[in-house]
């Protein structure tokens, strides 16, 4: 585990979610993934942008209590939601350090793989 201080914030750039707890959230990104996810983009390699489908009752607070859960064990990842320009869409915006990259790079494929048909 690598910690990073700069000013007053120290964060922890490494997953500190319990291994036995990993594959069932795993498991959650992927349910939701199947089930709302609607555009996948990655403009950069610390960058991705996920659209969601909100026209089901309760995929915005599932998507924040998600997020807000994975930022808890792995501070590294940045998350901003926000309405999408197409009416009932959500976009989230997801970020992470240089050092990240492969980690984002594998939850951005396997968003792919399971949501929008290409």
């Amino acid at each position: 585990m690598r910690f990073e201080s700069t000013d007053a914030t120290t964060r922890i750039d490494a997953c500190t979610l319990p291994t036995e707890e990993q594959p069932l959230r795993v498991a959650e990104f992927e349910e939701l993934f199947a089930a709302h996810l609607v555009g996948v983009e990655q403009p950069a390699p610390t960058r991705g942008r996920l659209t969601f489908d909100a026209g089901a009752p309760g995929v915005e607070h599932q998507i924040r209590d998600l997020t807000a859960r994975e930022s808890e064990c792995c501070s590294f990842f940045t998350f901003t939601l926000a309405p999408a320009a197409q009416p009932g869409r959500l976009v989230l915006d997801i970020e992470v350090p240089g050092s990240q990259q492969p980690v984002l790079g594998a939850l951005m494929q396997r968003a792919a793989e399971l949501g929008p048909a290409s």
